[in-house]
C-alpha cells in the first residue's frame, strides 16, 4: 500500500459515516419538523374565532321516550340541531341520515344530536321512537322532541332564525329548513349547515375550533363523516332567515 492511498480511504470512510448519520437524523428531523408544523396549527386553531349567531332559548319539550326534555340537559355540551317531521316526502329522511352518520365518528365524546318536529300533532313521542328505531339512534346521544306547535315554531323562528310554515299554504305540509345547527357548549350557535348537496360535511376545524375553546377533543373520527356524507357549510347574518 502506498503513502497516497491512505488519505483517500479515510476520505471514503468518512464520507460514508456521513451519509449513515444523515439516514439517521433524516427520521427525527422530518419527525421535529411534523411537531413543529402540529404547534403551528394547534396555535393557529387556537386564536382563530368561530363566528357567533345568537344564543339558543331556553325551551322545555318532550323526547321520544315521553320524557320531559329541558334546554338545560344541553348545559356545556356541544350539540347538533335539524327540524323535521316523520311523514316528510321530501327532504327530512336525507336530514336525518345525515344525523344519524355523524353518531360513530363522535361516539367517543359528547356531543348531542337534537332533532325537533314541525309536525307535533302527529309526531307524538311513541311516533318519534318508532322513527328513531328505523334511524338506529342513540338514545343518550340523539334525542327527538315534540311539544306545542307555537313553542317549537318560536324556537325556529326567532331562536334558530331558520324560516318555518306550518302548511297551511297551497303546499298543505310543513315548510321548514333543511340546514343543520351546530351549537357551542354555552347555547351559542356557531354555524349552519346545508344537507342537500354533496361536499364538505360540517367543517371538522369548526369543531376543534369549539373543542379548544372548552378544553375538550369533539374531533376524533370526525374527517371520516366529512369523507362519507355531503353537507355544505352556510353561514349567514343572524338577522336573515335561512331557509
Amino acid at each position: 500500500m502506498n503513502a497516497t492511498s491512505i488519505p483517500v480511504q479515510r476520505g471514503t470512510y468518512r464520507n460514508a459515516l456521513a451519509w449513515k448519520a444523515t439516514l439517521i437524523l433524516i427520521p427525527f428531523v422530518t419527525a421535529g419538523l411534523l411537531l413543529w408544523l402540529r404547534h403551528v396549527e394547534v396555535r393557529a386553531l387556537a386564536q382563530r374565532s368561530v363566528s357567533s349567531y345568537g344564543t339558543v332559548p331556553h325551551f322545555q319539550l318532550v323526547n321520544q321516550e315521553g320524557q320531559p326534555f329541558d334546554s338545560a340537559q344541553l348545559a356545556g355540551k356541544i350539540w347538533i340541531a335539524d327540524f323535521i317531521y316523520t311523514t316528510c316526502p321530501g327532504p327530512c329522511p336525507m336530514i336525518s341520515t345525515r344525523m344519524s352518520e355523524l353518531q360513530k365518528p363522535l361516539e367517543k365524546t359528547d356531543v348531542h344530536l337534537i332533532s325537533f318536529s314541525v309536525d307535533p300533532e302527529k309526531d307524538t313521542p311513541e311516533v318519534l321512537r318508532g322513527y328513531a328505531e328505523k334511524l338506529r339512534a342513540e338514545p343518550k346521544r340523539w334525542d327527538f322532541l315534540t311539544g306545542p306547535k307555537s313553542a317549537i315554531y318560536d324556537l325556529s323562528h326567532n331562536g334558530f332564525k331558520l324560516a318555518v310554515s306550518d302548511g297551511s299554504g297551497e303546499a298543505g305540509i310543513p315548510v321548514h329548513s333543511t340546514r343543520l345547527v351546530l351549537v357551542d357548549r354555552r347555547g351559542e350557535i356557531r354555524g349552519y349547515y346545508e344537507t342537500h348537496a354533496k361536499g364538505d360535511f360540517l367543517q371538522a376545524r369548526d369543531f376543534q375550533s369549539l373543542s379548544m375553546f372548552d378544553g375538550r377533543n369533539v374531533i376524533a373520527g370526525f374527517e371520516q363523516a366529512c369523507l362519507r356524507a355531503g353537507v355544505k357549510p352556510g353561514h349567514t347574518a343572524t338577522e336573515q332567515l335561512h331557509v
